[in-house]
């Protein structure tokens, strides 16, 4: 379960990791938009996650996110830009979005130990 939108603006990867599991039941999975530059997201992804690197966020997100009420979860290394890229889909109306705590190297170190970290 998402926490409420206007509670807070993160998500930790706990309740990503549920979301996950559950698949689209009972709503539509959210969308993973990783904030990273493109070298770092060579190195490792969450799967099921589209890049719209940090550099060019506010140029290119809102040409990639049509949806203003789909729930968006961003995420970064360790949380800082995806928190600044949530705070600016906030502001362009996307309400149901949520920067992923931790960062994509908290998400491997609990949920998938096996992911590259840099």
């Amino acid at each position: 379960m998402l926490p409420s939108s206007g509670e807070t603006t993160e998500i930790t990867v706990a309740e990503l990791a549920k979301l996950k599991a559950a698949g689209s039941s009972p709503m539509p999975a959210p969308l993973l938009v990783d904030c990273r530059e493109p070298d770092e997201h060579a190195i490792c992804k969450i799967n099921g996650s589209v890049l719209i690197p940090f550099s060019t966020f506010t140029v290119n997100a809102e040409a990639a996110l049509l949806d203003k009420s789909r729930t968006i979860i961003v995420y970064c290394h360790h949380g800082m830009r995806s928190q600044r890229a949530t705070e600016f889909l906030r502001r362009k109306g996307y309400t149901e979005s949520f920067s992923l705590v931790g960062g994509i190297d908290a998400w491997a170190a609990a949920v998938e130990p096996d992911m590259p970290r840099y």
